[in-house]
Protein backbone atom coordinates (compact mmCIF):
# COMPACT_ATOMS: atom_id res chain seq x y z
CA UNK A 1 0.00 0.00 0.00
CA UNK A 2 2.93 2.54 -0.83
CA UNK A 3 1.92 5.46 -2.23
CA UNK A 4 3.66 9.20 -3.13
CA UNK A 5 6.60 9.50 -5.72
CA UNK A 6 9.86 8.00 -5.64
CA UNK A 7 12.44 9.89 -3.48
CA UNK A 8 15.18 11.55 -5.33
CA UNK A 9 17.51 10.47 -2.27
CA UNK A 10 16.65 6.79 -4.01
CA UNK A 11 19.69 7.56 -5.72
CA UNK A 12 21.96 7.80 -2.96
CA UNK A 13 21.85 4.06 -2.77
CA UNK A 14 24.75 3.70 -5.01
CA UNK A 15 25.81 -0.01 -4.18
CA UNK A 16 22.08 -1.17 -4.55
CA UNK A 17 21.90 -4.01 -6.50
CA UNK A 18 17.89 -5.05 -6.11
CA UNK A 19 15.21 -2.49 -5.94
CA UNK A 20 11.46 -4.44 -5.95
CA UNK A 21 8.37 -1.76 -5.45
CA UNK A 22 6.35 -3.31 -7.92
CA UNK A 23 2.80 -3.92 -7.10
CA UNK A 24 1.76 -1.03 -4.64
CA UNK A 25 0.11 3.20 -5.53
CA UNK A 26 2.93 4.86 -6.35
CA UNK A 27 2.72 8.01 -8.71
CA UNK A 28 4.59 10.55 -10.76
CA UNK A 29 7.79 9.81 -12.28
CA UNK A 30 10.75 7.62 -12.09
CA UNK A 31 13.64 10.00 -11.02
CA UNK A 32 16.50 10.44 -13.02
CA UNK A 33 18.73 9.96 -10.21
CA UNK A 34 17.90 6.47 -10.38
CA UNK A 35 20.72 7.00 -13.12
CA UNK A 36 23.31 6.75 -10.29
CA UNK A 37 22.20 2.95 -8.94
CA UNK A 38 25.14 1.87 -11.70
CA UNK A 39 25.14 -1.78 -10.04
CA UNK A 40 21.47 -2.07 -10.40
CA UNK A 41 21.18 -5.86 -11.53
CA UNK A 42 17.06 -5.87 -11.01
CA UNK A 43 14.79 -3.06 -10.92
CA UNK A 44 10.80 -3.51 -10.56
CA UNK A 45 8.29 -0.96 -10.50
CA UNK A 46 5.61 -2.58 -12.19
CA UNK A 47 1.91 -2.65 -11.25
CA UNK A 48 1.86 1.11 -9.68
CA UNK A 49 0.59 4.69 -11.04
CA UNK A 50 3.96 6.07 -12.46
CA UNK A 51 3.91 8.48 -15.45
CA UNK A 52 5.90 10.46 -17.21
CA UNK A 53 8.50 9.07 -19.69
CA UNK A 54 11.34 6.81 -19.16
CA UNK A 55 14.63 8.86 -17.59
CA UNK A 56 17.47 8.74 -20.14
CA UNK A 57 19.39 8.13 -17.30
CA UNK A 58 17.83 4.20 -17.75
CA UNK A 59 21.03 3.86 -19.65
CA UNK A 60 23.49 4.13 -17.21
CA UNK A 61 22.31 0.76 -15.29
CA UNK A 62 24.41 -1.33 -17.29
CA UNK A 63 24.42 -4.08 -15.07
CA UNK A 64 20.74 -4.60 -15.29
CA UNK A 65 19.74 -8.18 -15.59
CA UNK A 66 16.06 -7.46 -15.43
CA UNK A 67 13.67 -4.32 -16.10
CA UNK A 68 10.06 -4.22 -15.00
CA UNK A 69 8.34 -1.48 -15.68
CA UNK A 70 4.61 -2.66 -16.92
CA UNK A 71 1.26 -1.91 -15.57
CA UNK A 72 1.58 1.92 -15.23
CA UNK A 73 0.65 4.67 -17.39
CA UNK A 74 4.71 5.84 -18.34
CA UNK A 75 4.39 7.85 -21.38
CA UNK A 76 6.41 9.88 -23.88
CA UNK A 77 9.43 8.01 -26.16
CA UNK A 78 11.61 4.46 -25.44
CA UNK A 79 14.86 6.27 -24.80
CA UNK A 80 17.68 5.50 -27.21
CA UNK A 81 19.71 4.86 -24.25
CA UNK A 82 18.03 1.40 -23.95
CA UNK A 83 20.75 0.15 -25.73
CA UNK A 84 23.73 0.61 -23.09
CA UNK A 85 21.69 -2.11 -21.12
CA UNK A 86 23.86 -5.13 -22.74
CA UNK A 87 23.28 -7.28 -19.66
CA UNK A 88 19.51 -7.34 -20.04
CA UNK A 89 18.00 -10.54 -20.33
CA UNK A 90 14.39 -9.30 -19.30
CA UNK A 91 12.60 -6.23 -20.40
CA UNK A 92 8.78 -6.03 -19.45
CA UNK A 93 7.29 -2.78 -21.02
CA UNK A 94 3.77 -3.63 -21.37
CA UNK A 95 0.57 -1.68 -20.21
CA UNK A 96 1.97 1.69 -20.38
CA UNK A 97 1.10 4.82 -22.78
CA UNK A 98 4.53 4.55 -24.63
CA UNK A 99 4.30 6.62 -27.74
CA UNK A 100 7.37 7.11 -30.47
CA UNK A 101 9.25 4.47 -32.40
CA UNK A 102 11.06 1.51 -31.22
CA UNK A 103 14.81 2.92 -31.42
CA UNK A 104 17.24 0.58 -33.36
CA UNK A 105 19.24 0.84 -30.50
CA UNK A 106 17.18 -1.97 -29.26
CA UNK A 107 19.33 -4.31 -31.27
CA UNK A 108 21.97 -3.81 -28.91
CA UNK A 109 20.20 -5.75 -26.21
CA UNK A 110 21.82 -9.34 -28.09
CA UNK A 111 21.36 -10.98 -24.55
CA UNK A 112 17.91 -10.23 -24.41
CA UNK A 113 15.36 -13.27 -23.94
CA UNK A 114 12.23 -11.79 -23.11
CA UNK A 115 10.58 -8.49 -24.90
CA UNK A 116 7.19 -7.44 -23.77
CA UNK A 117 5.92 -4.02 -25.19
CA UNK A 118 2.05 -5.23 -25.41
CA UNK A 119 -0.73 -2.92 -25.25
CA UNK A 120 1.12 0.86 -26.00
CA UNK A 121 0.68 3.11 -28.54
CA UNK A 122 3.78 2.31 -30.50
CA UNK A 123 4.14 3.64 -34.33
CA UNK A 124 6.58 3.29 -37.04
CA UNK A 125 8.54 0.31 -38.57
CA UNK A 126 9.74 -2.90 -36.83
CA UNK A 127 13.59 -2.22 -36.83
CA UNK A 128 15.41 -4.31 -38.90
CA UNK A 129 17.81 -4.49 -36.05
CA UNK A 130 15.65 -6.42 -33.94
CA UNK A 131 17.07 -9.49 -35.79
CA UNK A 132 20.46 -9.08 -34.19
CA UNK A 133 18.50 -10.38 -30.61
CA UNK A 134 19.61 -13.82 -30.95
CA UNK A 135 18.90 -14.94 -27.35
CA UNK A 136 15.65 -14.02 -27.66
CA UNK A 137 12.60 -16.48 -27.28
CA UNK A 138 9.80 -14.37 -26.67
CA UNK A 139 8.63 -11.33 -28.66
CA UNK A 140 5.57 -9.32 -27.58
CA UNK A 141 4.30 -6.54 -29.47
CA UNK A 142 0.51 -6.70 -29.87
CA UNK A 143 -1.86 -3.87 -28.96
CA UNK A 144 0.26 -0.97 -30.94
CA UNK A 145 0.36 0.63 -34.01
CA UNK A 146 3.52 -0.55 -35.78
CA UNK A 147 3.60 0.10 -39.48
CA UNK A 148 5.63 -1.64 -41.71
CA UNK A 149 5.98 -4.72 -43.25
CA UNK A 150 7.19 -7.80 -40.70
CA UNK A 151 11.39 -7.14 -41.63
CA UNK A 152 13.20 -10.51 -43.36
CA UNK A 153 15.62 -9.72 -40.29
CA UNK A 154 12.92 -11.86 -38.10
CA UNK A 155 14.45 -15.02 -39.32
CA UNK A 156 17.77 -14.25 -37.47
CA UNK A 157 15.65 -15.20 -34.27
CA UNK A 158 16.21 -19.26 -34.29
CA UNK A 159 15.74 -19.55 -30.39
CA UNK A 160 12.44 -17.45 -30.75
CA UNK A 161 9.49 -19.54 -28.92
CA UNK A 162 6.62 -17.26 -28.87
CA UNK A 163 5.84 -14.37 -31.83
CA UNK A 164 2.75 -12.16 -30.59
CA UNK A 165 2.67 -8.73 -33.55
CA UNK A 166 -1.17 -9.04 -33.03
CA UNK A 167 -3.34 -6.04 -33.18
CA UNK A 168 -0.95 -3.32 -35.16
CA UNK A 169 -1.24 -1.93 -38.60
CA UNK A 170 1.57 -4.05 -39.95
CA UNK A 171 1.28 -4.22 -44.33
CA UNK A 172 3.24 -6.17 -46.74
CA UNK A 173 3.48 -10.06 -47.13
CA UNK A 174 4.81 -12.58 -44.47
CA UNK A 175 8.54 -13.24 -44.84
CA UNK A 176 9.41 -16.09 -46.01
CA UNK A 177 12.23 -16.38 -43.65
CA UNK A 178 9.39 -16.75 -40.80
CA UNK A 179 10.63 -20.70 -41.77
CA UNK A 180 13.90 -20.43 -39.76
CA UNK A 181 12.04 -20.31 -36.56
CA UNK A 182 12.00 -23.86 -36.19
CA UNK A 183 11.40 -23.33 -31.98
CA UNK A 184 8.26 -21.75 -32.04
CA UNK A 185 5.45 -22.74 -30.39
CA UNK A 186 2.66 -20.23 -30.83
CA UNK A 187 2.45 -17.09 -33.68
CA UNK A 188 0.13 -14.23 -33.48
CA UNK A 189 -0.43 -12.55 -36.86
CA UNK A 190 -4.23 -11.62 -36.43
CA UNK A 191 -5.28 -7.79 -36.69
CA UNK A 192 -3.14 -6.63 -39.07
CA UNK A 193 -3.08 -5.62 -42.73
CA UNK A 194 -1.10 -8.20 -43.92
CA UNK A 195 -1.77 -9.67 -47.40
CA UNK A 196 -0.33 -11.88 -50.05
CA UNK A 197 0.26 -15.73 -49.23
CA UNK A 198 0.91 -17.80 -46.02
CA UNK A 199 4.50 -18.86 -47.19
CA UNK A 200 5.02 -22.69 -47.32
CA UNK A 201 8.02 -22.45 -45.07
CA UNK A 202 5.64 -21.77 -42.14
CA UNK A 203 5.52 -25.85 -42.82
CA UNK A 204 9.11 -25.87 -41.09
Amino acid sequence: NLNGMIPTEIGDLTNLNGLSLHSNQLSGEIPSDIGNLTALINFWVYGNGLTGSIPTEIGNLINLNSLYLAFNSLSGELPTEIGNLTNLSVLMLEDNQLTGSIPSTIGNLTNLTTLNIITNQLIGNLPVEIGNLSSLEGLWMNGNQLTGSIPSEIGNLSNLEFLALAGNNLSGSIPIEIGNLTNLGRIELDQNNLSGNIPPEIGN
